[in-house]
């Protein structure tokens, strides 16, 4: 496999050379989406954050509309496939590589990925089925019957259905990597450094660690959505809560060193030193960190987002610009603060020294036991982003098979299978794969935003002067 998956790596993650660094193009693409939906719908994603807060609190609930999970599960089961080890190990990497002055543009980034999931939520439900109380959408689904309503170039109904069934096979494969063996291995590895390390009861039980775990996502995901949304209802906002608090203490006894990190972070963005390619490799680390931890672009969070109780598909897309708010704005600044205003030394950047154990080494440097709340908040992380992908995974697979009782067990017990593997082999070129796939489909996603741009932009104008006439005393 580690020819396709290198083959398929080197096209997906292909580089140019740009004043000195490598610039991903997959990254260009979904960074350029974000700008466009930013500047194309009005800065949506800053004027309507306040109407996406009152939306998720229930303020303009209507009992009795189409769906499946309240506005609020959908939130936190699209933010529990988003928020996962990347929050904790992943800025780590850009900040050993880029400096401080990563941070900056993985804030941007952040602020510009909200209109792209503002784009994909509202087309999500827009084109979303409902088949025995049961419903389906997503990217697949808007792409065939979005294009096909479009008829673009003539040709909308078959090239809408070429570019679904493409986006949910790759979709499929992707979510074994991305959103499964790669979490539980991390997990895994987590809960044995925790343990005692080379003397952990799990050091040589790793398959015991993926039971475990793979029993723990059984027991949530064979209920279906409904009970992945409750879960996660619970579980999004206890880890959150439990990362932030930790991360805001660890800054506040360190809060001499406050102001030195963000005047870090303000001129590292600008004239870093020792970065390759300077301001502008400084600014692609940020951008690449924060699109690889939000999605936005991807479509993924859509399959989440077409389940939610709404008769305005634009009210879900105003939800939706949330995630990366969440996401990134605020998990992975907060770990950047934690890294910057403790351990980080200038000799870091470019020196390759990354991953979760430069998070942890930030943490225990201020508080010798915090790495036990960081580490029960990454295997947290991990558990929940299992759960929102395995319904990522369904829902893309089920399009591709149909929708059968037996194709949803099968394929649940499939996915069971990967968290137990995961957790006890060494992760190859099937990761490399799956991850490589996954950001594929933001190809054949993005294209579909593109040419549906015009309807999003008229739904949007559509539902804000409706909730003008009905605010209008």
């Amino acid at each position: 496999m580690r020819p396709l998956a290198d083959a398929v790596s080197g096209f997906i993650f292909f580089t140019v050379p740009v004043a000195g660094a490598d610039l991903p193009l997959i990254v260009v693409w979904l960074i350029c989406a974000g700008v466009f939906f930013t500047f194309y719908l009005r800065l949506v994603n800053i004027r309507g954050f306040k109407h996406a807060v009152d939306l998720v609190r229930g303020k303009h609930k209507v009992p009795g509309d189409p769906g499946e999970i309240s506005q609020f599960q959908a939130l936190t089961t699209a933010v529990s496939g988003t928020v996962g080890i990347g929050n904790i190990a992943g800025v780590a990497v850009a900040i050993s590589l880029g400096g401080p002055g990563a941070t900056l543009w993985l804030i941007v980034a952040g602020f510009l990925g909200m209109s792209t999931k503002l784009a994909e939520c509202t087309l999500a439900v827009m084109y979303r089925r409902e088949r025995d109380g049961q419903v389906s959408g997503g990217p697949m689904h808007y792409l065939e019957r979005g294009l096909a309503a479009r008829n673009w170039l003539g040709m909308g109904r078959r090239v809408g259905r070429a570019l679904g069934l493409f986006y949910a096979a790759a979709m499929v494969i992707g979510c074994l990597g991305i959103g499964n063996m790669f979490q539980s291995n991390q997990a895994t590895a987590i809960l044995i450094d925790v343990t005692g390390g080379a003397n952990s009861v799990f050091a040589d039980r790793a398959w015991l660690v993926g039971l475990l775990l793979a029993a723990g996502v059984g027991l949530v995901i064979i209920g279906g959505i409904r009970t992945i949304a409750n879960t996660t209802a619970k579980l999004v906002p206890a880890m959150a809560i439990l990362y932030v608090l930790s991360a805001l203490t660890i800054i506040a006894l360190n809060a001499e060193a406050l102001p030195g990190a963000i005047a870090a972070i303000w001129n590292g963005a600008f004239s870093p030193q020792g970065v390759a390619g300077g301001a502008l490799g400084v600014m692609i680390l940020g951008f690449r960190r924060a699109v690889f931890s939000n999605e936005a672009g991807l479509g993924s969070a859509a399959i989440a987002h077409a389940a939610a109780r709404t008769k305005e598909p634009v009210s879900e897309g105003f939800v939706a610009l949330l995630e990366p708010f969440i996401d990134t704005v605020v998990i992975c600044t907060l770990t950047a603060l934690v890294i910057i205003t403790t351990v980080y030394d200038p000799a870091l950047a470019g020196s390759g020294v990354s991953g979760i154990e430069l998070t942890t080494r930030a943490f225990a440097s201020t508080l010798s036991w915090s790495p036990i709340p960081l580490s029960i908040a990454a295997i947290l992380f991990a558990y929940s982003t299992m759960l929102a992908w395995s319904y990522y995974g369904l829902k893309a697979f089920t399009y591709l098979v149909g929708e059968r009782r037996g194709a949803d067990l099968g394929f649940k017990l499939f996915f069971l299978t990967f968290v137990v593997l995961g957790s006890s082999i060494q992760l190859g070129a099937l990761v490399d794969l799956s991850d490589a796939l996954v950001f594929v489909v933001a190809i054949p996603n993005l294209l579909g935003l593109y040419l549906m741009a015009p309807l999003i932009r008229r739904e949007l104008i559509g539902y804000e002067r409706r909730m003008q006439r009905a605010t209008r005393p």
